[in-house]
This record gives C-alpha cells, structure tokens and sequence, in this order.
C-alpha cells in the first residue's frame, strides 16, 4: 500500500516556504507521492452543493489563497527527486484540453516522469460555467477532452473530430517520459465509474469509507465488464483525512480495511495551519502506523 500527502495549497500555510518544507520532509520520510487540488475560483455566492460534508457548504471563504495545482506541482518538482507528483482531483473543464496536456506533458518531462492525474468533472456550477463549459453536459466534455489528452500524449500527428474539439494534425511535443500519463478518475456516480472503465487507469474516490467503498465496488465491477476491461488493471486509490485526534489504531484499522477491498494508493489529507503542525502529524503516521500495515 503506497501513502501520498496532500500539499497545503489552500488557506494561511499556502506558502512558498511551507510547501518546499513540506514537500522535501515528506520526500525525506519515504511517502510515495504529493498531491493538489484545484479550484481557479471562489465565488462569493454559491449555490452549488458541496458534496464532501453534511451540510452541502463549501468550507473555504472566498479571501482563502488557492494556489493553482500545476504550478505548485512545478515548483515541488524542482525542490524533490523522486516522489511522484499528483492531482486530486483536476477539475477537466477549467482547461482546455490541448493546453492541459501540454503542461501536464511539460511536467513529467521537467520532473522525470514522476506525474499522476486525478480527473474529474467537478461540482461547482458557478465555476464550471465561468470557463464556458454547459454544466448540464460537463460529463460528455470531460470524456471527449480526456480522449484529446491522450491523443496528444500518445500520438505523432494528433487529430480529432468530436462534439467539442476539432482539430488537424497536430505537433504537441515533448511527449510524457512514459509514452503517457496515468489517469485516474474520481467521483462515485454511474457515469463517473463508466468513465473509470473506458477512459481511466484507476478510480480515485474521495474520502471512501471501508463501507461506502464496499457498496461501489460491485458497480465498478459492472462497469468493467461491459467495457471489456478486467478490473484488475484498475488502480484503486482514495483520499482519507488524517487528523490529530484519531488514534493510531483507529486509522490503522480503516487503512486495513480499504486495503482488503483493493485500495492501493491512499492520500492523507490533514488541516493545514503551519509546517510544524502539519510534520507532526505525518510524522506520527509514517513512525506509528505505516510500519504495521
């Protein structure tokens, strides 16, 4: 089982400083990888449902620094050597596709193939549509820009005829290290698992439970099958909150659990206040819990 650590992107420890101190200690303790996630915006109405809490609130004010994942995920690559570099999860419809695989190419070139896409389609009407995607049809989108990423990345001469993207044949150069770059997809619903089994490498829930994650799996299953997809070629990770006040027995019994149902990959995710606060935590983690898994 492989443990990433999400970067502190959003809110006061949102800094130059506190992220190279925290990407090059979490390098020094052996985590696998370092993850962001993306908002371009925060509007200050909104009227989308958050669907990570109870309440359906956004948890972020509007004043909150966000910084952009792939030019944090740029600076961090400079700054480490070889924990892999991640997106949870990269919201499809705030870039064009061409440009995003651009970049995306640029960074596993600059960082030595060291980059992991978590996908999606997003949930915040308010910026979904700022970008000029129909939100009703930001699933048919995502699908059809997914399928230029990968063209650009795996193809000499891309070209594309679809519902949303044109294009002639292409140069779209450097190429990823690897010939690609891993794709896994987050969300739960039916069409976010139809997407895991026709367009992704692996599924990338967040927040999973051991029992929620029990329910979904069947429904993967399905979709695999009728794609023609074995689903052991599905990697399976998630997103779990590591908090100061959950015991290490606690967390270890979870972690085992989602391990038993397939979860290969975890991103602990804890509030972020300062560095000091922030090491203790996974400190913590990697000396009392990742060595009895």
């Amino acid at each position: 089982m492989k443990f990433g650590c999400h970067l502190p992107v959003y809110g006061p420890a949102a800094t130059r400083a506190t992220i190279l101190g925290f990407a090059r200690r979490m390098e020094s303790l052996g985590f696998d990888s370092l993850w962001a996630s993306d908002h371009v915006v925060i509007p200050w109405k909104i009227r989308s449902r958050y669907p990570y809490n109870p309440t359906g609130d956004f948890p972020l004010s509007p004043e909150t620094p966000f910084l952009e994942p792939l030019t944090t995920l740029a600076v961090v690559a400079g700054a480490t050597e070889h924990i892999a570099l991640g997106t949870t999860v990269l919201v499809l419809a705030h870039r064009h596709p061409v440009l995003l695989a651009k970049m995306l190419a640029t960074l596993d070139q600059l960082s030595g193939g060291r980059v992991i896409v978590g996908a999606g389609v997003g949930w915040m009407k308010e910026e979904i549509e700022l970008f000029g995607v129909d939100y009703q049809r930001r699933g048919a989108w995502s699908d059809e820009a997914l399928r230029v990423m990968r063209a650009c990345w795996r193809e000499p001469r891309p070209r594309f005829e679809g519902t949303f993207f044109r294009f002639d044949e292409l140069a779209v150069e450097p190429k990823p290290v690897r010939g690609d770059i891993p794709i896994w997809i987050g969300g739960d619903t039916p069409a976010a698992l139809r997407r895991v089994a026709e367009l992704g490498d692996g599924w990338h829930p967040a927040f999973p439970t051991p029992q929620s994650l029990g329910e979904a799996l069947p429904r993967l299953r399905d979709a695999c099958r009728r794609a023609g997809r074995d689903m052991a070629s599905v990697t399976i990770s998630g997103r779990v909150g590591l908090a100061a006040r959950r015991s290490a027995d606690e967390l270890l019994a979870e972690l085992k659990a989602l391990r038993d149902l397939g979860v290969s990959h975890v991103i602990l995710e804890s509030r972020a206040r300062d560095l000091g606060e922030m090491a203790e935590l996974y400190e913590k983690f990697a000396r009392d819990v990742r060595p009895r898994l």
